[in-house]
């Protein structure tokens, strides 16, 4: 099947010639038929274009089930209670009784909606019939993007860690940083050498103009072998991972930038005469950030637009956010 950007094959044209017809018989089964394939569409795009699937594991829950996740036994701090012991020539092992709390992640509703002329899909104007519904499909991927990435901007300012360069300049991102930001995740994420699952730094997410300061380095910062890999790649700023971390640009990252907006909002501060904002994930562990689903979205056809001669779809989703170790997430600036 055709993907809405792309001219729609012989079953999808039919349909959409039909949901244009002035017959109600014939027009609503073909608007119910194209609401259907526009469902699973929409669903498949959203996978194409979400830059927080590779970050919350979406986990989908029956109708009724509660959304609850347990917590780790294991309370940063505490880490020294747990430890095995001596035993003497009369005694016992000593008990160890243990109990988890849980978390309960509300869940919300989404929707949104898209219309146009009858005669568009009567005359089979696919060209804008098809960019209506890849509107719509991008409605659903930009409101999830955003919760999302509020939700972990959330968690970073609440455990308010901001990691900068003090010898860099102003605005210039340094190799350094990187490495800053991942002794501080490693002190401040608890635990000791050797410990189980290990809170670690292994994602960045900083500006593109950020990404692009890497093409600057000179040979005091790079060697050259360094600076060819640089010069030569395709990607903005040139490298993709350092020191074992893989770096990511976000165009809502940056100077009066969205997220950057939002860290400013909720009261984060950067680094003293910084001026942007620097994401840092641990990704190791898929059960921190998780996206529970109640409801898959679904798409309806909307019969009440036929008398205003328009035909359109609607549709609804219920889902959430959470991340539920934020020792898991850092800031730092630039």
């Amino acid at each position: 099947m055709a993907r809405m950007r792309e001219r729609p094959d012989e079953q999808l044209t039919k349909w959409l010639v039909e949901s244009g017809n002035r017959d109600k018989k014939i027009a609503f089964p073909a608007q119910q038929q194209l609401a259907q394939a526009i469902q699973g569409q929409i669903r498949e795009g959203i996978l194409e274009g979400d830059i927080i699937g590779d970050i919350f594991t979406q986990l989908p829950f029956l109708p009724g089930a509660a959304t609850e996740f347990p917590l780790d036994i294991l309370v940063p701090g505490t880490e020294r209670d747990f430890s095995a012991y001596t035993i003497p020539n009369h005694g016992r092992i000593p008990e160890r009784h243990i109990e988890s709390d849980f978390i309960m992640v509300p869940t919300y509703d989404v929707g949104s909606s898209i219309d146009w002329l009858l005669k568009f899909a009567r005359d089979s104007r696919w060209d804008v019939v098809g960019r209506a519904m890849a509107i719509l499909e991008a409605t659903f991927v930009r409101k999830m993007n955003l919760d999302g990435w509020q939700t972990i901007i959330a968690a970073a300012v609440d455990r308010n860690i901001v990691v900068y360069d003090p010898a860099a300049a102003a605005g210039y991102f340094t190799k350094r940083l990187v490495s800053l930001m991942q002794l501080q995740m490693r002190r401040s994420g608890g635990g000791g050498t050797g410990a189980i699952n290990p809170i670690r730094l292994t994602d960045i997410f900083l500006s593109p103009e950020s990404m692009e300061d890497m093409r600057t380095w000179d040979l005091t910062m790079v060697d050259d072998v360094t600076r060819r890999e640089i010069f030569q790649s395709t990607r903005v700023g040139g490298l993709q991972n350092m020191f074992g971390v893989q770096m990511h640009d976000l165009y809502e990252l940056g100077e009066l930038q969205a997220f950057q907006n939002y860290f400013t909002q909720l009261g984060g501060t950067l680094g003293p005469s910084d001026l942007e904002l620097v994401i840092g994930l641990d990704l190791s562990n898929p059960d921190v950030f998780v996206n529970p689903i109640r409801q898959e979205i679904e798409i309806f056809e909307d019969e009440t637009l036929h008398r205003q001669r328009r035909a359109g779809f609607y549709g609804w989703g219920e889902h959430g956010f959470a991340v539920l170790d934020n020792r898991r997430v850092i800031l730092g600036s630039l």
